[in-house]
């Protein structure tokens, strides 16, 4: 059997100093689901050259320093990203001030890539929520609160879907 080939992803899970998180929705075919910002390594692209880029372009945040690498999710599926077998995503930790996100995108060039708002969500906002629209790790907020009990991991932990 051949290798799967899979789009690698890099996310942010970015922190303001009230631990709330700042999301992204994405409207995709069937369902739409609150993501963390991020995109595809281009290649020859580092991590966090291609977290630098994608954060600059979504939400506006410019930064320098590294940033934790602290989840790790594998998808498997031909839904997850189109001529893939599924996704590779590397979650990094960037704490911030809140701010407003507005990226070097426009509204539309946010929107061709499904992305239709951006805004800031408490851990109990998204634990209690009900709503149709779903939140991308399913088991966002119990990772979330995870992270910000317990720190840092001292490898990046595995997510499931």
């Amino acid at each position: 059997m051949p290798p799967l080939k899979l789009r690698h992803s890099v996310r942010a899970i970015i922190l303001d100093e009230k631990d709330r998180v700042l999301l992204c929705r994405c409207v995709l075919p069937g369902e739409v689901v609150w993501v963390t910002p991020g995109g595809g390594v281009e290649e020859g692209e580092s991590m966090h050259a291609a977290l630098k880029r994608e954060l600059h372009e979504e939400v506006g945040l410019v930064f320098d320093a590294p940033v934790p690498h602290v989840w790790q999710q594998r998808l498997i599926g031909s839904a997850y990203a189109r001529g893939h077998d599924g996704v590779l995503n590397d979650y990094f930790l960037v704490r911030t001030s809140a701010f407003e996100p507005v990226g070097a995108l426009s509204e539309d060039e946010l929107a061709a890539e499904s992305i239709t708002a951006i805004r800031w969500w408490g851990v109990k906002e998204i634990a209690e929520y009900r709503g149709p629209e779903l939140f991308g790790p399913h088991n966002l907020a119990a990772a979330l609160r995870a992270l910000i009990v317990d720190g840092v991991p001292v490898h990046p932990l595995p997510l499931g879907p």
